[in-house]
């Protein structure tokens, strides 16, 4: 059975699902205890409270009692090390399901501190080595008319974090974006990349880009009826990236979101980043 997040009567408003797994390999910390009573879902679950990302009032209790509950930027859902969804040869090392809170006018969708999250909560288990990160992002909640003036993408704001980042950081990524059954975003591909060179940002820098179906990525780890899957229809973005971190990703994913809701894309969209092998 994959989780799937519901309202209750009385509930605050969320943008959906959003969806990460992690894959590579982890090195297990020799001094942790491999039979923990903290698993996945509990190391995600603390740190999003320690960090006051948890929205509490996804949790129970009465109506009254979730008002009084501190806001915050998901509900927990579900997550685990390995999932029965995924391919075996991908090496999926944890993944983690929220359910989004509604996303404020002048804030992106939380990719970036979603991410940070999930990579911590990794690492308190063993050593992550990430060969690629995979990210559902409910699109479909955001509404681009709302954005006000001075931040239409609000996550540009933030770009200085990535300035004065070690040259030698910098790495060659691919970047494939799907919107599953929804032909949208190959119709927006170079529209996309044309906006992203508009930012005034080299966070990351586009190289090149191409169609891509189905067989081009990682098959998800979790069902297709989830978001609008298969992933039949998507563009693979070929560049340089300023680090290979789930902070640089977290925070292009949330570029990405924003830019392909003011095109016109409303679904729910499928990001795969992985370190694009050097050319021979």
């Amino acid at each position: 059975m994959t989780a799937q997040p519901g309202l209750v009567p009385g509930s605050h408003r969320t943008a959906g699902t959003m969806f990460a797994a992690l894959y590579g390999e982890l090195v297990p910390h020799a001094w942790r205890n491999p039979d923990s009573e903290l698993d996945a879902y509990s190391l995600f679950y603390h740190r999003s409270i320690a960090m006051g990302w948890l929205d509490d009032r996804s949790a129970g209790g009465g109506v009254e009692d979730r008002m009084l509950r501190a806001p915050g930027l998901w509900g927990m859902n579900d997550a685990g090390w390995d999932h029965p969804l995924a391919d075996p040869g991908a090496g999926l090392i944890s993944w983690f399901q929220v359910g989004t809170s509604a996303v404020a006018d002048d804030r992106p969708l939380p990719v970036q501190p979603f991410l940070r999250c999930a990579y911590d909560a990794t690492a308190r288990a063993g050593t992550p080595h990430l060969s690629a990160v995979q990210v559902l992002l409910p699109v479909q909640g955001l509404d681009p008319a709302s954005r006000p003036p001075y931040a239409p993408i609000p996550a540009i704001l933030t770009k200085q974090w990535f300035a004065e980042w070690a040259p030698e950081a910098r790495t060659m990524v691919e970047f494939n974006i799907n919107s599953g059954r929804d032909p949208s975003i190959p119709a927006a591909a170079q529209q996309l990349t044309d906006h992203l060179g508009r930012l005034m940002q080299d966070v990351f820098v586009c190289e090149s880009h191409d169609v891509a179906g189905q067989e081009a990525i990682l098959r998800p780890p979790f069902d297709d009826r989830s978001w609008n899957g298969p992933p039949l229809h998507g563009v693979v973005l070929r560049g340089e990236l300023a680090e290979w971190s789930c902070d640089a990703i977290g925070w292009l994913a949330e570029i990405v979101a924003d830019s392909t809701a003011r095109l016109g894309v409303r679904s729910p969209l499928l990001l795969t980043v992985t370190r694009a092998l050097p050319t021979r």
